[in-house]
């Protein structure tokens, strides 16, 4: 399934930071802004006398829900996967339960006959036991030979019947069973419709809210673009003395293949290799090393096994925010390595600097 979140749209809105765009009417920025309800001048983006932290502090407000957006739609894009497996699994059963009713309704044609010629001699009185044979037989052999075959016949009708019995039974089952797996992939297709809805209802969303933070941005003056950036460690920290203190291991070597990725680009839904968002950089660091994780940062909250935080070690990823929507890995010393937000590239950060949610530990 393709990644929902870069639909072709979303490639032509994402662009790198700095990037400029000309002639898109400001009218139209802001009814988009107000929609989702921003608050914002009815001239642009940001007013030229706004102060340069209040002009951050908008793209920080814009970039953190856009942020949430991304994820509810990582998070939504899994569900629409899982319906649809389920929907196909229904109808495989459903299926496999067609073919077991025509192959009981195939043993019941096959026995029938059997079964109503015994009915139709039973009613006419007919008599087929061993006191009928010797009452009509004329010597003694005439009466073993009649004997004889009234036991075959005997022993051939009663298997015949009860495999009709049989037929019969398989076949009431096996009917019930098809309406059953009939009914459970009908249910399942409308959930997975239901979900496909809500899915691009929520891209929508995403896409008019990129337009927001990229028009943020872009009112930012080349000094605050830099601020925003920031460095790409804390004072005094540096790639190497992080990797002096790492674990061999697998969780040591997701840690050293996040870190190669630092300077990387944030771009909403991007999984690498060369651009990122938060979810998307643990899924590839842990993929360098032969680990599947899910999608979301909510889901990347719910695998593996739970960390306390006085316990974190690196390769853990820690999530933030009530709604478990933004999340980092661990590095050491209350650090992490994450990609935080559009205009912010892939670097090293304080965990302290978001509300810490829970950890976990693949």
């Amino acid at each position: 399934m393709r990644d929902p979140v870069v639909s072709d749209r979303t490639k032509h809105v994402v662009r790198a930071p700095g990037a400029r765009r000309t002639g898109r009417p400001a009218l139209v920025v802001t009814l988009i802004l107000m929609i989702l309800g921003f608050t914002v001048s009815p001239v642009t983006a940001q007013p030229a006398a706004e102060s340069p932290t209040a002009r951050l502090e908008h793209l920080a407000d814009l970039s953190r829900r856009s942020e949430q957006a991304t994820e509810a739609l990582h998070a939504a894009g899994m569900d629409l996967e899982a319906k649809a497996a389920a929907q196909q699994e229904a109808e495989l059963r459903a299926a496999q339960a067609d073919e077991a009713l025509g192959v009981a309704r195939a043993d019941i044609a096959r026995f029938k006959p059997t079964v109503d010629k015994l009915a139709r001699a039973n009613y006419r009185g007919a008599r087929t036991n061993r006191l009928f044979a010797v009452m009509v037989s004329d010597s003694p052999q005439q009466m073993l030979d009649q004997m004889v075959l009234l036991d075959v016949l005997g022993e051939q009708t009663a298997r015949e019947v009860d495999g009709f019995r049989t037929a019969t039974a398989a076949a009431a089952e096996a009917a019930a069973a098809a309406q059953q797996a009939a009914d459970e992939a009908r249910t399942a297709a409308e959930q997975a419709r239901t979900l496909r809805d809500d899915l691009q209802r929520k891209q929508a969303e995403l896409e008019q809210q990129i337009e927001g933070v990229l028009d943020a941005f872009e009112a930012l003056s080349d000094e605050e673009k830099a601020a925003l950036a920031g460095t790409p460690f804390p004072p005094g920290l540096d790639a190497e003395k992080i990797l002096q203190h790492l674990v061999p291991g697998s969780n040591g070597a997701a840690v050293r293949a996040a870190l190669s990725r630092i300077g990387s680009p944030y771009v909403w839904g991007a999984t690498g290799p060369d651009q990122f968002d938060c979810s998307g950089l643990m899924v590839w660091a842990y993929k360098q090393v032969g680990k599947a994780l899910p999608r979301s940062s909510q889901a990347q909250a719910q695998g593996g096994v739970s960390v306390s935080r006085a316990n974190l070690q690196p390769g853990d990823l820690v999530i933030f925010y009530d709604d478990a929507s933004h999340v980092g890995m661990y590095v050491g010393d209350g650090n992490m390595v994450h990609a935080s937000t559009f205009g912010v590239p892939v670097k090293v950060q304080s965990i302290d600097r978001f509300p810490f949610h829970s950890a976990r530990r693949y």
